[in-house]
């Protein structure tokens, strides 16, 4: 019967998760790879030597079976707490490029900090369950990673 509740024996469900978290955050685009007038041509305002920020708006979604027991995929108290660990303590009103190591030699575009948010999410939750970061750099720009 459509919408019958699961039972013993009966097809596991898979779900997704979002949650939601913004954070403030700083930035240059600035590659040590390329000259500085390489770097104005490729990055143009965003080049600037005092940099720009953003308010990033990050959607952290995971998938996986909805647990027949709990009615959950995961616990959103853990998933929350998770992304505190990975995305707000590291970055929320930083300097990307002089406050967190990992962009010391790699260029922090949107893209980046989305592989970056991956990386250290994806170690923290159970094995295969992250699904997708995508995170919103402006109303118009948004990047999404799914770990490919």
């Amino acid at each position: 019967m459509a919408g019958s509740s699961v039972t013993e024996g009966a097809a596991e469900r898979l779900g997704y998760i979002t949650r939601v978290q913004s954070f403030s955050a700083c930035h240059r685009l600035h590659s040590i790879h390329l000259s500085d007038e390489e770097n104005k041509r490729v990055y143009g305002k965003c080049n600037n030597p005092n940099g720009h920020g953003h308010n990033y708006k990050v959607e952290v979604t995971v998938c996986g079976k909805i647990d027949a027991h709990t009615g959950m995929v995961m616990n959103l108290t853990d998933l929350k707490a998770r992304i505190e660990e990975v995305i707000m303590i590291p970055l929320d009103h930083k300097n990307l490029d002089k406050d967190v190591p990992y962009f010391a030699k790699v260029v922090s575009t949107t893209e980046n900090v989305a592989v970056y948010i991956w990386d250290h999410m994806v170690k923290l939750l159970p094995p295969s369950l992250l699904y997708e970061i995508k995170i919103h750099e402006t109303d118009k720009n948004i990047v999404i990673y799914r770990g490919e």
